[in-house]
Formats: C-alpha cells, sequence, structure tokens
C-alpha cells in the first residue's frame, strides 16, 4: 500500500506528464487532468491517514536520479549558451563539477541511505501540493482554452504547458517526501526547470526575459543547495535527513561546522522563495499565464523554499543564526508588504503579499519557538489555500475585463457577481479573524513577545497588509445600483474557485482540529512543551488567548446585520459624492459643470502611496539592506 501511494503521489505525475505532452485531443487531455487531481487528492488524504514512514525503492532509482541530475543539469547549461548568460553558464558548470566529485568520488555508499521518509511536516507539505496544485492544474483546463483564443494561436502549446504543470506537482511531492539529500537535490532542480518553462510559456520577448531571470537566481540557489548538501555530508558523514534532524542537537554542539551548510540551504531556501534581494524573478514571473502564477505562489516553488527552511530549525535553533533568521524574514516581511500597498496592478499585489508572507514564514523559523513553528505551518497551509484562490480569481476577471488593475475592478460585484464574491471571500481569510491567516499572524507576532524590533516589525507588517487587502475588497463592492449580470464561467473554472473558497473557510472553522491534526505533532517531534492549550474550541498561551468561535459569531453576525440593512436602502436613496457645485449626472455617471458650464465627470481613485512605497523608491534600499543581512548572517552567525 506504502509503495503505490508513494507511486501515485510523486512517479504518476511524471508519468502522465509525458502522456499529456504527446496527447493532442482536448477532452480526453480534460479526462486525464480531473482524473490525476482526483488521484493525487486521494492518495495524499490516504498518506496522511497511514503516518509516518520510511521507504527505499530499488536501487536502480537511484542511478536514473543520478541521470537526471545530469540530464537536467545539461539541459539548463544549454539554456544559459543559447541565452549567452554568463551567470547561468558557469553556476551550472560549477553544479556539475561538483555534483561529480560530490556523486563519485565522496558518497561511499548510495544505497545505504533510504530514499524517501515521512512526518507530519512532510504529510501536511503533500496535502497542499497534492490539493491545492490540483485543483489549479483542473483551473487550467478552462482557463486556457480561452487563453489561446486571446492569443490567436494556431497551433496549441497545450501539451507542453500541462507536461511540465503536472511534472512540477510530481517533483514537490518527492521534494518533501525525499530522505535522500540528493534526491531532494534532484526535485530541486526539476522545479527549477519546470518553472523556467511555465514563465516563458507564451514565448514573448518580455516572457523569456524573466524567464532568464528566474532561472538565474534559482541555478545560483541550486548551486548553494548542492556545496551545501557536500558540507553536510562531509560535516555528519549521512546523505539521510531524517538522521541529521535526530542528531540535530549534537552536530550543533559542532558550532559553525555545521552552520555554514546550514546557511548555505537557507540561502537556497530564499532564492526559491523570492526573498530580497531576489524578490525581481518571482514578480516578473506574473508574465506567465494565471495557473502558473497560482501554482508558483501557492503549493510549489516557493513553498519548497520555505520547506527547507522551516525543516532545518530544529539544528540551528538557539544560535545567532536563527537570530538572524528572524530578522531577515521580519524586515522582508515589513518590506514587501509596502511594496504591495504601492501598487494597483492586481498581479502585483499578490506577488508582494506572497513575498511578504513568505517572510514572515521565514522570521518565524528563525524565531524557532513551539509557537513560532505553529504559526509557520498553519501559515504555509492558510495561505497556500487562500493566495491560490486569489490568483484564480485575478485570472478570471483579467479574461473577463481585459485587465488587472484592482481600479479597473471597481463595481466589479455588478459585472461579475460570482468572481467578485469569492474574491471579497479570498480576501477576508487573508484579513478577519478569526481565519487562519490572521490567527497564524498573531501567534507569530506573540512568539516575538521577547524580541521588540521582531514584534514592531511584524505588527507594522500585518497592519500594512491590511491597508492594501481591504482597499481591494472595497473597490470590488463598491457597485452602484444596478441589476447584477449573469455570469457564465467554465465549470473547470468555477469548481476550483468554489472549493478553494470553500476550503479556506472550513479550515479555518475547524481550525482546532487542524492544529491538533496537523501542527501540534510536527511541533511535538522537535519540542517538549505545546505551544498552545487548547480549551473549547479556544488557543490558549501563556500570554494570551485566540477566541476562535466567539470571533466565527461575531462575524456572522456582522454580515447579517450589515446586509439586512443594505437591504433596505433603495437607489432613490443613494447619494454622489458632493463636488462643491451644481451637480450633473450624465448617463448615470455623477459630476459637475465647470466654470465654462461644460459637463466634467468625477473620477475616483485610490491613493498608493508611490512616494513612499513606490518599488522606484523603495527597492533598492530593500535589496542593499536584504544584501548587508545576509552577508552578517553568514559571517556573524555561520562562520
Amino acid at each position: 500500500m506504502l509503495d503505490t501511494l508513494v507511486f501515485v503521489t510523486v512517479l504518476l505525475p511524471f508519468l502522465v506528464a509525458a502522456v499529456l505532452l504527446v496527447l493532442r485531443e482536448q477532452n480526453l487531455r480534460k479526462v486525464i487532468l480531473v482524473a490525476t487531481a482526483g488521484v493525487l487528492i486521494l492518495s495524499s488524504l490516504a498518506m496522511l491517514r497511514g503516518g509516518a514512514f520510511i521507504m527505499s525503492p530499488a536501487p536502480l532509482w537511484g542511478s536514473l536520479v543520478t541521470l537526471g541530475d545530469f540530464l537536467i543539469l545539461a539541459v539548463v547549461l544549454l539554456v544559459g549558451l543559447k541565452r549567452k548568460n554568463q551567470i547561468i553558464v558557469w553556476l551550472t558548470v560549477a553544479q556539475i563539477v561538483g555534483l561529480i566529485w560530490f556523486d563519485f568520488f565522496m558518497v561511499k555508499d548510495h544505497g545505504a541511505t533510504p530514499a524517501f521518509f515521512a512526518d507530519d511536516l512532510s504529510l501536511v507539505m503533500v496535502l497542499v501540493v497534492s490539493i491545492v496544485g490540483s485543483l489549479i492544474a483542473v483551473y487550467g483546463i478552462g482557463y486556457m482554452k480561452e487563453h489561446e483564443e486571446h492569443l490567436h494561436l494556431t497551433t496549441s502549446k497545450q501539451p507542453q504547458f500541462f507536461f511540465f504543470i503536472v511534472l512540477f506537482l510530481g517533483a514537490m511531492n518527492g521534494l518533501v517526501l525525499a530522505n535522500n539529500m540528493l534526491w531532494m537535490y534532484f526535485f530541486w532542480e526539476c522545479t527549477t526547470l519546470c518553472s523556467f518553462m511555465l514563465i516563458g510559456h507564451d514565448d514573448t520577448e518580455i516572457a523569456r526575459k524573466n524567464a532568464e531571470r528566474a532561472l538565474w537566481m534559482n541555478v545560483l540557489g541550486g548551486t548553494a543547495f548542492l556545496f551545501g548538501v557536500m558540507l553536510l555530508y562531509k560535516v555528519t558523514g549521512t546523505l539521510s535527513l531524517q538522521e541529521i534532524l535526530a542528531r540535530g542537537p549534537e552536530f550543533a554542539v559542532a558550532g559553525g561546522a555545521i552552520l555554514v551548510p546550514m546557511f548555505l540551504l537557507v540561502f537556497a531556501g530564499m532564492t526559491k522563495a523570492a526573498q530580497a534581494p531576489f524578490q525581481s524573478w518571482l514578480t516578473g514571473a506574473m508574465v506567465a499565464p494565471t495557473p502558473v502564477s497560482a501554482l508558483l505562489h501557492s503549493s510549489t516553488m516557493v513553498k519548497a523554499g520555505v520547506y527547507i527552511i522551516v525543516r532545518l530549525a530544529p539544528i540551528y535553533a538557539g544560535t545567532y543564526f536563527s537570530n538572524f533568521v528572524a530578522l531577515f524574514g521580519a524586515f522582508v516581511f515589513l518590506a514587501t508588504a509596502c511594496l504591495a500597498a504601492g501598487q494597483s496592478n492586481g498581479k502585483k499585489i499578490l506577488a508582494y503579499s506572497t513575498i511578504s508572507n513568505l517572510a514572515l514564514i521565514i522570521a518565524c523559523a528563525g524565531i524557532n519557538t513551539p509557537a513560532a513553528i505553529t504559526a509557520a505551518i498553519l501559515l504555509i497551509l492558510f495561505h497556500a489555500i487562500s493566495k491560490a484562490l486569489m490568483f484564480l480569481c485575478v485570472g478570471a476577471i483579467e479574461q473577463k475585463i481585459g485587465s488587472r488593475d484592482i481600479e479597473d475592478m471597481r463595481g466589479l460585484f455588478a459585472r461579475m457577481p460570482r468572481t467578485a464574491l469569492v474574491a471579497v471571500i479570498g480576501i477576508l481569510t487573508m484579513t478577519l479573524p478569526p481565519f487562519g491567516m490572521l490567527m497564524a499572524k498573531w501567534m507569530a507576532i506573540e512568539s516575538a513577545h521577547g524580541q521588540f524590533l521582531l514584534m514592531i516589525m511584524l505588527a507594522l507588517g500585518s497592519g500594512v497588509t491590511v491597508l492594501f487587502w481591504c482597499r481591494w475588497a472595497g473597490l470590488m463592492l463598491a457597485t452602484p445600483f444596478a441589476k447584477a449580470a449573469p455570469e457564465a464561467q467554465d465549470g473547470t473554472i468555477r469548481g476550483p474557485l468554489y472549493l478553494l473558497a470553500g476550503l479556506a473557510v472550513v479550515l479555518s472553522f475547524f481550525s482546532p482540529l487542524v492544529y491538533n491534526g496537523l501542527v501540534a505533532p510536527v511541533v511535538a517531534m522537535y519540542y517538549k512543551t505545546a505551544p498552545y492549550v487548547l480549551r473549547y474550541g479556544n488557543f490558549e498561551s501563556a500570554t494570551g488567548v485566540f477566541l476562535v468561535y466567539p470571533l466565527f459569531i461575531l462575524l456572522g453576525l456582522g454580515f447579517f446585520f450589515a446586509l439586512r440593512q443594505t437591504r433596505k436602502i433603495t437607489a432613490a436613496q443613494a447619494v454622489g459624492p458632493y463636488m462643491c457645485g451644481e451637480q450633473t449626472s450624465v448617463d448615470g455617471k455623477p459630476g459637475f459643470l465647470g466654470p465654462l458650464g461644460q459637463n466634467v465627470t468625477a473620477v475616483s481613485g485610490n491613493y498608493y502611496l508611490e512616494q513612499f512605497f513606490g518599488e522606484a523608491m523603495l527597492s533598492k534600499w530593500i535589496n542593499v539592506i536584504a544584501l548587508a543581512v545576509l552577508v552578517i548572517m553568514l559571517f556573524g552567525g555561520a562562520l
């Protein structure tokens, strides 16, 4: 049974991807994608029910993984040569040389290390990848049909697109289940190649440019990952992640000897998670089709980055290095939240908010207490669901109105009532209590209560987050008195939207059960004390209480009375803005008479504080400070 589940979650997507690459029949492709999504979801739930395991496949698979490593590096090298990108070329050459030396001269017995193991953290990640990622893949069926019609393509590129989408899911499941660090490196590089191909899918000049940027930044991270694994093997004498974690306190005594490979692996995670100064690869990836953006931001790629940082946290706990990781994460959390507040492009808001939330997860890993790790895991889980939902909503909206600017979404409820409502639900689950995202942020801030600077940065970052989310929700709901238009939508688009919205709300409602069943077991593996006590469904700690169900009741009552009052308002009672003059109305649009008696239509818009939060103003300084903290992290924390 176990062999079957690992096969389904890891290898089956590789096989299905190969079939999709050669399949041209659209209806059959749809059936295969939906069936694969269903199988992945069910197998991830079955794996969770089965619990922890360790597994060693036949030795042949190890040889195939080694071959796969060199094939991926060869492809990346060819891309670097073709694009004449010296950074990609030399970093890839360094990886090839390092891998040859490591694989054939340093490692004594490849077969001695089990390839896969799963604990509660791995199983949570498999759930995120298999459920959220599969729903995004299904959404892609309807989305890509409209996308290609818009581009007027004569030959469909969907076979290549879905090849890399499904391959991505298998690679991510393999990465989070990998015990052998060389296997993890293979899956790590698979995700790099998949992201490069998907970002450049439309093959426009800007798509190629941003795909190339994503590639060189992630190849830099891949180089750090490989040499980090090499140093880790030299210090510990094993490739087994499970053994390294079990002996973490023993290795921590070695001090800098273990912290140098920790720095390299954490640095690799930061590049994969698009942390400053590498955030430009993820913001540039917004040129890709929406399913790609959703996949990169929610259940794959960037989640691989924070996974490795959280996974290794017990090893560097209690060190200065851990403190610098927390400082770095808190700074980037606040800084990129400010960048998000200065944007009106919906996808850029989502991109910067993703980077910000990932930085918060990294800060939690650096704080490295039971409460902080609890917050990190809850953030991984709830962020994946809500952020995937928001990206899919923006994709559907963009195809309908032809814009991703949130100012163009003003009054969207009248044009796309279902999608607007689902998008607002997504925003509410990101910002309001008692939903999971806000609860996790409360835990993160609470865990930093003894570190004043961290606590201030986390609190300010959370406040800025509320600013840009509520501004967006208000625009969509600011609808004049008009009958909502009927909204036609493909089932493969509507289904994932509704399911993700339902998951975000239901899992938040049952957050005490989520904590007990998924999160507390992870924390218990490495910490002796539980951070929270559940009493009547509320989270209690030494410093505070989070009231889940009373807040849900209060929220429900608030919505009930607000809706009841709204229904009493008539169109005749609605009053337009006062503009200090003789007011007019032309085609239902309010305005006023100008000095020469001409009608001036009133135009309203949000204030984006670009002189304070604009990319041109902040990005350079954010990158300089982040780079400085990384240097201090290496020389002051690891060496």
